[in-house]
């Protein structure tokens, strides 16, 4: 019998210490409060599954304040991790800050998909072999959405395969050189595991297709941020850890000569603080940051407040609002839709760089499309799906927002129009009264929409938005475009 110890962490998003950058206090998460528990010797392995540069205002600290991305792998380097794949959030920044962070990173990286343009694989599979003979094969994929939800200019020289067939092809060259296969894909899984029905028919996630049509030992999966404990899924044991640092995975794995016998538990960050075990040389970085986020940048004539979201998918957000009329300002839209994040906080009166990026935590650029009011309506539509009488016969948010992952960000508000919504009509039939100014729209309108990159990509389930012509593309994102607003105040 040969063992192997695996720690997996996944969608770090730059959350390295137990803080969430929006309250004062240390909060159960962070990697340090993680990787203080990792017990690493001969026959112990060290994975994680993608996007660590951006999420967090540490990430934005680097991008906007000292371009300095090898503390990610200097961070990474001292936690002892032995594999990494990347995640789409990964690619935020650009190859710059990508390479810098991948070329000062002990640990090797694994991206099957990631071709250049000659075809090559940038980061091709890996044979690991442990103190105790044990030979493991371990293949990266990421989701094959990258090239839709990230800027152009930030993917010269790359392309992306279909992740399950780059997995299979990588999986087959390892067939008969190893004794354990491992699948690191920063992808979520698209069924319901104890009912089998699919719960996204999008090529978002595909991990379920990965583990039904390849017989990997283990998948190791990240990206939806939802928490799946240790289980068998179609012959591979699978796995994914919370997001942010708030948990890790340990597998403890036994290969017998006719059997493969896995354990696993999902572990907390410790209680002990992380100061006085990994962090201390990122400290100085850690507290620069904080200073950071607490200058203030403004003031508002009144705060903006966040509801509970069926209140604001029925009666609207000021903070969206507010969002909304700044995307109008700096592109000159006639219309706006913006989405706020699955943990979203308001803008007090008086607003710090912090309560900016607790507002809009995403790295998106914006779009202005040309849009037809049949178009149009149809992205209404899709947004009133997000409400749905329940068995009680009370409004409830959709099961289709929740699962597989809860998707708050892909319900929009909109600025620029007005319309009636009747939650009791079928889906795709729910809105009336769709009104610019006080004309009717028509479906041969035509307008001007400014939306985030993301959505413009059709992600979240608005396929009319890639056949709209682009207007203008704008490479400043929300929270510079926020930044720039409170300086003109």
């Amino acid at each position: 019998m040969k063992t192997l110890k695996l720690y997996f962490t996944s969608d770090l998003h730059g959350y390295f210490f137990p803080t969430d950058y929006i309250s004062q206090g240390e909060k159960p998460l962070g990697l340090f409060r993680c990787a203080s528990q990792f017990e690493k010797d001969g026959n112990t392995l060290i994975i994680d599954g993608g996007d660590i540069l951006q999420g967090s205002a540490f990430g934005q600290y680097a991008a906007r304040v000292t371009r300095n991305f090898e503390i990610f792998a200097d961070i990474m380097n001292a936690s002892g991790y032995d594999f990494v794949t990347l995640g789409n959030h990964d690619f935020n920044y650009g190859q710059p800050a990508l390479r810098s962070y991948l070329d000062r990173l002990n640990a090797t990286c694994v991206c099957e998909n990631l071709k250049n343009d000659a075809g090559e694989t940038l980061f091709p599979h890996a044979i690991h072999t442990l103190e105790n003979g044990l030979r493991v094969g371990i293949v990266g994929v990421v989701t094959s959405f990258v090239p839709l939800w990230e800027k152009s200019e930030h993917l010269v020289g790359f392309q992306f395969s279909d992740p399950l067939e780059a997995a299979r092809e990588a999986l087959a060259e390892l067939k008969g050189k190893v004794d354990l296969t491992i699948c690191v894909y920063h992808g979520g899984f698209e069924r319901d595991f104890e009912t089998g029905k699919l719960l996204s028919t999008s090529e978002e996630n595909i991990a379920c297709r990965i583990c039904e049509e390849l017989d990997f030992d283990i998948l190791l999966s990240g990206h939806q941020h939802m928490t799946v404990p240790g289980r068998d899924y179609a012959g591979t044991y699978v796995i994914q850890p919370p997001e942010n640092g708030k948990g890790y995975a340990l597998l403890e794995v036994e290969k017998h000569e006719d059997a493969l016998v896995i354990r696993s538990s999902l572990g907390a960050p410790s209680a002990v603080d992380a100061d006085v075990q990994i962090a201390p040389p990122f400290l100085e970085t850690e507290q620069r940051v904080q200073a950071w986020l607490d200058e203030p940048v403004g003031t508002l004539p009144a705060a903006l407040p966040v509801d509970a979201r069926i209140e604001m998918a029925l009666h609207g957000s000021p903070l969206a609002a507010f969002l909304n009329q700044v995307q109008l300002k700096y592109s000159g839209a006639e219309l706006s839709a913006v989405s706020l994040a699955n943990d979203v906080r308001g803008l007090p009166q008086n607003v710090r760089r912090r309560d900016l990026f607790a507002a809009y935590p995403y790295a998106n650029t914006f779009l202005v499309l040309e849009i037809t009011g049949q178009q149009l309506k149809a992205a209404v539509e899709r947004s009133a799906e997000y409400l749905e009488y329940d068995a009680e016969g009370q409004l409830a948010i959709s099961e289709r927002f929740l699962r597989p992952k809860v998707e708050h960000y892909n319900y929009d508000f909109f600025t620029g129009i007005t319309f009636d919504r009747d939650f009791h009509r079928p889906i795709g039939n729910r809105v009336f009264n769709l009104r610019y100014g006080d004309q009717n729209v028509a479906d041969d309108d035509r307008f001007t929409m400014c939306i985030n990159n993301y959505r413009a990509s059709g992600a979240g389930g608005y396929p009319m938005y890639p056949a709209c012509p682009v207007v203008r593309e704008m490479l400043t994102d929300m929270t510079e475009m926020l930044l720039d607003y409170f300086d003109t105040l």
